[in-house]
């Protein structure tokens, strides 16, 4: 007679005793696997993933979607998988990362975190994109939170510039820096160079964590703490006090972040970035975005936005040169751009007097010279004739240029209207602030458009360190 299977038989229905052990312990090992995933998922970054990056009502996290159904990201390469999460128990449990975690989630620090999402809402589509696209762990998707602020214009006290903060000397060979553009702060050039670089640097070191280290502080300085240490470990170089403070700071600052928008339900990070829709369009001809906004009715700052590699807000005379615009304005750009008779550029028109040369009309107009012989055809600064009249691009408003002789030239006639000002944000702590009741680094942080951190640097404190009225503090001014 055949037994029953039921789930109260300890055999499970199977005679054989040596194959009733191997099915034992195939459970046991499926089992404990499925415990572990457990452990990974409840702190997986993919609730933060989804909160910053989902179009659709019924996928967002904040809209009734309840934790557990969060589905599972794809890895996109080996590179991710062998380290999908940054978010470890031994990084999430560490002294420091739980003391940033419970600094960044006080009530003002939490304004603080989602003043940064709406500035970076632009922005962090393509770079969830890109992030994904090089098949890289999706909490990189932080890392401009803590280096910039997704501020595009913010630079460092040492010069580094840009959403990820690049200096002069690491840009890659194919972004610009001139007299007109500075692509550190383009957010597409930059992202891509900045996810190549992480990339690069993982393949060096192996691990996630020596790779943010190696971002902040470069790879030389870690090479040399792990030969010093015989060590290939992040946190045993922190302990030891191997690596500069700031570095010591950086990785557990950024995991802090990175684990806080990762459970955004939990800390009240409530507010959901709309995807923006842009494309790219070739002037072929040099264009003022203020004046490229009023003619199409496109929303001035956005554009500016978009494209802050324009030191003037002028394009380069490069026809290659792509603008960025919102998708919704493309066709209206495009139509104006192909109307010649449209003028999208403001000049000084001066007359040359005896004694001027082209090198003192730069200096004075702040142009190069090779700028003014382009829209000069045919000038040269050793045939300057007295009286021919020439335009100069107004890159800013300037006063009328006395130079070679005592008499006043106008800027401007009727015809070319006096040049606008064209923005220009630069940040420098040329300012102060006397500390009022009530004022906190992160409250100033965002009233001055700066990352607490770098506040609290320049004033000699500590992040946490608690004002005292009457202070006087060193503050960023916008040029």
């Amino acid at each position: 007679m055949r037994k029953k299977m039921g789930t109260g038989d300890r055999g499970l229905g199977i005679k054989n005793n040596s194959t009733a052990l191997v099915v034992l312990l195939c459970i046991l090992l499926y089992s404990g696997m499925a415990g572990r995933l457990g452990a990974q998922t409840a702190q997986n970054p993919g609730d933060a993933v989804i909160l910053l990056t989902a179009t659709q009502g019924d996928e967002r996290p904040l809209r009734g979607q309840s934790a557990g159904s969060v589905p599972a990201l794809t890895t996109h390469s080996s590179l991710a998988a062998t380290h999908y999460s940054l978010l470890t128990p031994e990084a999430l449990e560490h002294p420091l990362t739980q003391r940033y975690i419970e600094d960044y989630t006080r009530p003002g620090n939490i304004r603080w975190l989602n003043t940064v999402i709406r500035t970076g809402s632009v922005y962090i589509p393509f770079i969830r994109d890109e992030i994904a696209r090089h098949g890289l762990p999706p909490e990189l998707i932080y890392l401009p939170f803590i280096e910039s602020s997704f501020m595009s214009t913010a630079r460092s006290r040492v010069g580094a510039v840009g959403i990820w903060q690049f200096m002069l000397n690491s840009i890659p060979h194919d972004m610009q820096v001139n007299e007109m553009i500075d692509e550190r702060q383009d957010f597409r050039k930059s992202t891509v160079a900045a996810l190549r670089k992480l990339a690069g640097e993982y393949r060096i070191f192996g691990d996630w964590h020596l790779t943010l280290a190696a971002y902040n502080c470069g790879v030389g300085r870690v090479r040399r703490a792990l030969e010093r240490t015989e060590t290939d470990d992040y946190w045993t170089l922190v302990e030891m006090r191997e690596l500069p403070n700031e570095t010591i700071q950086y990785v557990p600052k950024f995991l802090a972040v990175s684990y806080i928008l990762s459970n955004p339900r939990k800390y009240g990070i409530d507010w959901w970035p709309d995807t923006f829709e842009w494309t790219v369009i070739k002037p072929e001809r040099q264009v003022s975005l203020t004046l490229l906004a009023a003619e199409t009715g496109t929303d001035r700052e956005i554009l500016h936005r978009l494209n802050r590699e324009l030191l003037y807000g002028i394009t380069p005379p490069d026809r290659d040169y792509e603008l960025v615009v919102p998708l919704s304005k493309a066709q209206a750009i495009t139509d104006v751009l192909e109307r010649s008779d449209t003028r999208l550029l403001l000049y000084y028109r001066y007359q040359i007097k005896y004694g001027d040369t082209l090198s003192a009309l730069s200096r004075h107009y702040g142009i190069s010279i090779n700028l003014i012989e382009q829209h000069n055809p045919g000038i040269t600064s050793r045939f300057l004739r007295i009286g021919e009249t020439i335009v100069i691009p107004a890159l800013r408003e300037v006063s009328p240029y006395t130079g070679g002789s005592s008499a006043a030239s106008a800027p401007s006639s009727a015809s070319s209207p006096v040049p606008q000002s064209v923005p220009s944000v630069r940040v420098n702590f040329g300012g102060t602030h006397i500390v009022e009741q009530g004022d906190t680094l992160w409250s100033l942080a965002r009233r001055y458009g700066v990352d607490p951190q770098i506040l609290a640097t320049e004033n000699g404190m500590t992040l946490n360190q608690i004002l005292s009225i009457g202070r006087v503090l060193r503050v960023p001014i916008i040029e």
